[in-house]
């Protein structure tokens, strides 16, 4: 909205976005229409990245290689970069829809599995578009503005247009993930009491509308941006934990035996995570 409209500040706009956001909601017909417009934002966000990646010439050899071999090693950014992609309520949002669906049991597992690999491919292959694009307008000697690193980016590399637009399809993006990260974090707390499922509506509207206060109270999105990430990170290896145990108790899983390879791989990033957030933790305290 700041990107937008510059006269309003990030507290107003993220005022004005949490009552549009409860405003679709509320009405149902209206949350489709914002899906299909975000996959069109998503989709312009993409064409965006690309035009800034070629455009600015980025030394991806050089990215390739510090990838895998870094000449410094961040654990913070590590945490904040994969809590932000597959942490905190991110691994049960499509999991809660799925189930709301009706989409349940092992003969589902075809379009569990399709779902969850797409949705994390295209993730990850947007981010390593938008880091090598950042990194292209970096490395011309632009300095990005720390309020707001990605749009500054942006309005570099394509123009105030290319500023305005991306304005739009982060603004699109946000909006439908407060909806969902609302829905997803009310569906916990729906087994606690019978109330709480009988009035879920209300309750995600309360927790959108409490978000919104926390972060007008704070009114730094990019610090919150990244502590969020770095909780979510800390919640990664409990969560993950929790699903690897609960896939071998066959009260809950039945007679489905999850493949041994997926367990082994799936406890040794849940240990990595866990030393890293204790670190992390440790490193912020001290």
């Amino acid at each position: 909205m700041n990107v937008l409209f510059p006269s309003i500040s990030p507290v107003a706009g993220a005022s004005i976005s949490a009552v549009i956001a409860v405003a679709i909601f509320m009405l149902k017909d209206a949350a489709k229409v914002m899906d299909r417009f975000t996959i069109l934002m998503g989709a312009a966000l993409i064409v965006m990245t690309l035009y800034v990646l070629f455009s600015t010439s980025p030394p991806i050899g050089e990215a390739l290689y510090r990838s895998v071999w870094p000449e410094k090693l961040n654990v913070l950014a590590i945490i904040t970069l994969v809590g932000g992609t597959v942490g905190g309520y991110i691994t049960f949002a499509g999991a809660h829809r799925l189930i709301d669906a009706g989409v349940t049991g092992k003969e589902a597992l075809p379009q569990v599995n399709r779902g969850s690999v797409s949705a994390i491919s295209v993730a990850s292959i947007v981010r390593v578009i938008l880091f090598l694009a950042a990194l292209g307008v970096i490395s011309t000697g632009v300095t990005l503005d720390p309020s707001n690193p990605p749009a500054s980016m942006f309005q570099h590399a394509a123009g105030n247009i290319g500023y305005k637009i991306f304005g739009l399809v982060l603004w699109a993006a946000a909006i439908t993930s407060v909806i969902g990260a609302a829905y997803t974090s009310v569906s916990f707390l729906k087994t606690l009491h019978p109330m709480i499922d009988l009035h879920s509506r209300k309750f995600i509207i309360g927790f959108i509308v409490i978000s919104t206060f926390i972060f007008c109270f704070i009114g730094k999105p990019v610090v919150l941006l990244i502590v969020a990430g770095a909780l979510n990170g800390f919640i990664l290896p409990v969560t993950l934990g929790i699903m690897l145990i609960a896939a071998k108790k066959a009260q809950i899983v039945g007679d489905y035996k999850h493949p041994l390879w997926m367990s082994v791989f799936g406890w040794l990033i849940t240990a990595m995570m866990a030393a890293m957030s204790v670190y992390t933790l440790y490193m912020l305290i001290v």
